[in-house]
């Protein structure tokens, strides 16, 4: 299979409060392939992770309503084995050495580039597998809004709500 057309297998979910980060995770990843939703805040993330089948998760950790650290810990407390890409500014990969049993893949130190980005997510998926995960259904129903570069993308909101940035 070619790497393009093995990307747009795959399905990632980005949980970030800012929305320049947001978008510029979003616009970067759908550029090379994948299929992207985002999600506003922790709570969000979560709502969408059990109304969608998701291959990764990418999530911010410093955010309201729920930090990333605590959305994976519910992943896993929910048996959902989907793996996670932890971005923060303050949490380093030397912090996740205290809870391995979060299974958090990468840590990704902000700011990061576009290559660092990039190079996390395609290392997680060279092996081939689609680590997808079976999510129960919700009734979170995410508006598809083009941004301005006219790449389609989810932004996934608190209630349902949902609208492009």
């Amino acid at each position: 299979m070619k790497n393009g057309m093995a990307r747009s297998l795959r399905r990632i979910l980005v949980v970030e409060d800012d929305g320049r980060a947001r978008q510029f995770n979003v616009i970067v990843l759908a550029r090379f392939g994948y299929q992207v939703d985002a999600a506003e805040d922790g709570e969000a993330g979560w709502e969408a992770l059990c109304a969608n089948p998701y291959d990764l998760l990418i999530t911010d950790n410093q955010m309201p309503k729920l930090c990333g650290v605590d959305l994976v810990r519910r992943l896993r407390t929910a048996r959902m084995g989907l793996p996670a890409i932890l971005a923060s500014g303050a949490f380093t990969a030397d912090d996740l050495g205290e809870e391995p049993e979060l299974g958090i893949v990468a840590c990704l130190e902000k700011p990061f580039s576009a290559g660092e980005l990039l190079g996390a997510v395609d290392e997680l998926f060279s092996d081939g597998t689609t680590p997808g995960i079976s999510n129960r259904e919700s009734s979170l129903a995410p508006m598809v809004a083009p941004d301005r570069e006219g790449i389609e993308w989810r932004s996934i909101q608190p209630n349902g709500s949902g609208g492009a940035r």
